[in-house]
C-alpha cells in the first residue's frame, strides 16, 4: 500500500474530490483556480453523473439532462470557462405544453411552477368546477404558509386539488420526479414561499413573483442587456459539459481518476486520509460530491450525525426511453418542444421531448431522422421502473402514439435507467441540509456538495460545488494562518 508524501510547507494545499458528477468536477475545477492541487476519484467507469451522451440509430443525443437553466449564471459561466461558450444553444422552439384531458394543450401563461395568477389563465386545463374553486382563494384568510409546507397540500388548500393534479404535479414531477404533496414549498419554490408570507392570497403571491420578474427584465432592457433565454443546451449534447470540465481540470494539472472507489475517510493529525480501492491518498481538504447514500457510508466514521441525516434522503428511480424515426415514415411531424403529463391522467410517461424539433444540432446531425424521448418513473412508482426494457419501450411508445399520432416503428430505440435519479426535497429539506452542513463543518477542511443539498438542476449543483470550495478554502486558510 502506497501513500502520497506529506506536502512541504511551501507546497500548495492538496484537495481530494470524491465523485465525478458535475458537482465534483465543478469543485475540482474551482479548487485548481484557487491555488490547490487536486485529485478527483470516481468509482464508476465514466464521469458526468446524470449528464451523459449516447447514440440512437447513429444520432447523438443526451441520455440524461438535456438543458440547463440559463437565468441562473453558474452553469453557463462554467461552460464558458471550459471552452463551450460558442456551443451554447437555446431551444429551437420555446413554450411548453401539457397532455391532459385527451389533448396536448399549451402550458398556461403567468404561472409559478403551475400555480396560476388568475383563474382564467388555466381555463381548458382546469374544469369549470376547478375554476370556481380557484376563485375561493380571494375569500380565504391570509395565506401565510408558516415555517414550511408541502407544495401540493398548500396549493390544494388555497386553489383546490385540480390545480395541483393538472398543473403543479407535472411541473414539479418534471424537476424532481416526486410527489407534489410531499415536496417542500420552501425548498422547491422559494420565491413563491417568500411572496406567500407577504401577500394575502396565493394568487396575489404569484402575481408578486411575476412583477419582480418583469421589473428585472425592464432593468436589463434599460441597461441595454439582452434577456437570456430561460434554458440553454450545448451543441453535441449537455453531456459534453462534464467531458470539457474534466479536460480543463487535467490541463490545469489536476488528476482525474475513474474506476477508483472511496472506501473510508479518516482524519489524521495533519489532514485527511482517503482509503481507495487502489491505495490510500492524503490531502489537506476533502470535498464529498456523492449521492446521499454513498456520502453517508463514507462519512459515517468521522461525521456520524451527518451520515444519519443523509440516510434519510430518498431518491426517485427514473428511466428515459429514446427513439429515432425516419422522417419519411411520419405522415406529419408534431409541433412544439414536447409536453408534460399529469399523473392523474394515468399514463405511463410523465413527459416527452420532441428532440428533433427542440434542438437544431440533433436534426442537423442526420436530417433524415427524427428523435424523441420520453421519461418514465416517479418517486414511489417502482412498479413502472422495474419493467424490462422491451415493456417500457412498448408502453412509452403507445402513449407517444396516442398523444402525437406517431404510429410507425422506430429505427432505433434504447432505455437509459437512473436508479438514483433525483433526490427528493420533502418538507424540512432546508433544515435537514443545515444540520448536515453544521455537522460536517465541525471537521476541518471537509465539505459536501451535489444534488441532495441545494437543488437538482445543473446550475444548483455547480453553485453547491462553489459553496463547498469556499468552505474548505476558508478552513485551510484559517488553519494555515493559525499555524
Amino acid at each position: 500500500m502506497s501513500m502520497s508524501a506529506p506536502r512541504a510547507e511551501t507546497a500548495p494545499p492538496h484537495a481530494l474530490v470524491v465523485g465525478g458528477g458535475i458537482a465534483g468536477l465543478a469543485a475540482a475545477h474551482e479548487l485548481l483556480g484557487r491555488g490547490f492541487t487536486v485529485t478527483l476519484v470516481e468509482a464508476g467507469d465514466r464521469l458526468g453523473g446524470k449528464l451523459r451522451r449516447g447514440e440512437v440509430a447513429g444520432v447523438t443525443v443526451d441520455l440524461g439532462a438535456e438543458a440547463m437553466l440559463a437565468r441562473r449564471p453558474e452553469a453557463v459561466r462554467l461552460a464558458r470557462e471550459v471552452g463551450l461558450g460558442e456551443a451554447l444553444r437555446p431551444p429551437n422552439v420555446a413554450g411548453g405544453a401539457i397532455w391532459t384531458r385527451g389533448e396536448i394543450r399549451p402550458m398556461p401563461q403567468g404561472h409559478v411552477m403551475g400555480v396560476p395568477g388568475t383563474a382564467e389563465s388555466v381555463r381548458g386545463v382546469v374544469s369549470a368546477e376547478g375554476l370556481a374553486r380557484i376563485a375561493e382563494d380571494a375569500t380565504m384568510p391570509p395565506c401565510d404558509p408558516g415555517e414550511d409546507v408541502a407544495v401540493g397540500e398548500y396549493v390544494a388548500a388555497r386553489l383546490g386539488r385540480e390545480v395541483v393534479d393538472r398543473l403543479v404535479e407535472p411541473l414539479l414531477g418534471g424537476v424532481y420526479a416526486g410527489d407534489a404533496y410531499r415536496i417542500s414549498l420552501r425548498a422547491a419554490v422559494p420565491q413563491l414561499y417568500t411572496a406567500a408570507t407577504e401577500e394575502r392570497t396565493l394568487m396575489d403571491a404569484v402575481r408578486s413573483v411575476q412583477s419582480v420578474t418583469r421589473e428585472a427584465a425592464r432593468a436589463r432592457e434599460a441597461a441595454g442587456e439582452v434577456a437570456p433565454p430561460v434554458f440553454l443546451g450545448i451543441e453535441g449534447g449537455v453531456g459534453r459539459l462534464p467531458e470539457a470540465v474534466a479536460s480543463a481540470v487535467r490541463a490545469a494539472g489536476g488528476t482525474v481518476l475513474t474506476g477508483v472507489g472511496a472506501r473510508a475517510l479518516r482524519r489524521t493529525a495533519v489532514g485527511w486520509e482517503l482509503e481507495c480501492t487502489d491505495t490510500v491518498r492524503r490531502a489537506d481538504a476533502v470535498v464529498v460530491a456523492l449521492p446521499a447514500g454513498q456520502a453517508s457510508k463514507l462519512l459515517r466514521a468521522e461525521v456520524p450525525y451527518a451520515a444519519a441525516e443523509l440516510d434519510t434522503v430518498e431518491y426517485a428511480a427514473t428511466a428515459l426511453c429514446s427513439y429515432a424515426f425516419r422522417r419519411s415514415d411520419l405522415s406529419g411531424l408534431p409541433g412544439g418542444s414536447g409536453f408534460l403529463v399529469p399523473p392523474v391522467d394515468g399514463r405511463t410517461i410523465k413527459a416527452a421531448t420532441l428532440v428533433g424539433n427542440k434542438w437544431d444540432w440533433v436534426s442537423a446531425s442526420d436530417p433524415e431522422l427524427f428523435a424523441v424521448r420520453t421519461s418514465v418513473g416517479r418517486h414511489g412508482e417502482r412498479g413502472v421502473y422495474e419493467r424490462d426494457d422491451e415493456e417500457l419501450l412498448r408502453l412509452s411508445l403507445a402513449d407517444l402514439r396516442e398523444a402525437t399520432g406517431i404510429d410507425v416503428r422506430p429505427v432505433g430505440q434504447r432505455v437509459t435507467r437512473w436508479e438514483q435519479g433525483l433526490p427528493q426535497y420533502p418538507v424540512g429539506q432546508l433544515a435537514r441540509v443545515a444540520r448536515i452542513r453544521a455537522a460536517v463543518a465541525a471537521k476541518p477542511a471537509l465539505a459536501v456538495c451535489g444534488a441532495a443539498y441545494d437543488g437538482v438542476g445543473i446550475p444548483a449543483c455547480v453553485a453547491s460545488a462553489s459553496r463547498a470550495v469556499d468552505e474548505v478554502v476558508t478552513s485551510v486558510g484559517a488553519r494555515t494562518h493559525s499555524a
